[in-house]
């Protein structure tokens, strides 16, 4: 089982732990702790030797309710941050709904596309497509960052996010892109409610027939503080943990991260039980 993304085939026989750097000044949990290209640097560099197995760089937040940022301004976040991590030697995710951006950081030699919108703005489906190999993450998100929370889905949510997420592969191997370059992701928190949430994870196997790997994003969401009262982000690593481990029980193979040293430890933990 691999990831196949452009410059590295991603051995998926063990759950990777993905970083987050967030290079935007609001992001809901770390906004403006790494904004500036320097500091995002830093933080790559210290992701990794926390054991992150794969980097993703944003540079607009999707918070519930936050503002849409202009090409222009993601590009001067992202763009020079994307030039220097691609020689840290391990795979570089960039979290972007642009088409355009896409066509950028795939030039400077990023890996994986990750799209909250599953390649449904302009021309993105085309971009990823004719690309020889970078890899992409589809997401589930109802409606939009600015109404999702405001109206989320009602019900039971598995059959509506098993239906889009393979309506979303489908398009993209029906333009040839492998099986093997596409990961899945149930979006948490995009637009569903605290039980809806932890109703997706109980039942995430359910998503495995699909024949595409898993990634999962619990790092410190509001689901996570509405179960243990944590109101600050920052508080809910060890609600994150949990979280991550239990996604990595339902078989994801990718985690999403904040706290990248706290989840590999515990990884480790759970992947010497299952070894013995």
């Amino acid at each position: 089982m691999h990831w196949l993304t452009t410059r590295f085939q991603i051995d998926l026989s063990a759950p990777r732990v993905m970083g987050i750097v967030n290079v935007t000044p609001d992001s809901f949990s770390d906004g403006g702790q790494h904004a500036g290209t320097a500091a995002a640097l830093r933080h790559c560099e210290r992701l990794i030797r926390d054991g992150a197995h794969i980097l993703d760089i944003g540079g607009e937040s999707t918070r519930p309710g936050s503002p849409v940022v202009p090409l222009d301004e993601e590009l001067a976040r992202v763009l020079p941050v994307v030039r220097e991590a691609v020689r840290l030697g391990v795979p570089i995710s960039v979290d972007t709904y642009k088409p355009e951006l896409m066509r950028a950081v795939l030039d400077a030699g990023a890996d994986i596309v990750n799209d909250i919108w599953a390649l449904r703005q302009g021309d993105a489906l085309q971009v990823v497509a004719a690309h020889p190999r970078c890899g992409a993450c589809l997401m589930h998100m109802h409606r939009d960052p600015q109404t999702m929370q405001v109206a989320p889905m009602e019900g039971d949510v598995l059959p509506g996010v098993l239906g889009f997420l393979r309506e979303r592969a489908d398009a993209l191997t029906a333009l040839g892109v492998a099986p093997a370059r596409i990961v899945l992701d149930p979006g948490i928190g995009f637009g569903k409610t605290v039980a809806q949430n932890f109703s997706l994870l109980a039942r995430q196997e359910a998503l495995l027939p699909l024949g595409f790997s898993l990634l999962a994003g619990w790092s410190r969401k509001s689901s996570l503080g509405a179960v243990t009262g944590r109101e600050v982000p920052t508080e809910r690593v060890s609600a994150s943990v949990a979280a991550a481990l239990l996604a990595v029980e339902r078989g994801a193979r990718v985690v999403r991260v904040h706290d990248v040293r706290e989840t590999v430890d515990a990884l480790q933990v759970w992947q010497s039980m299952q070894a013995a």
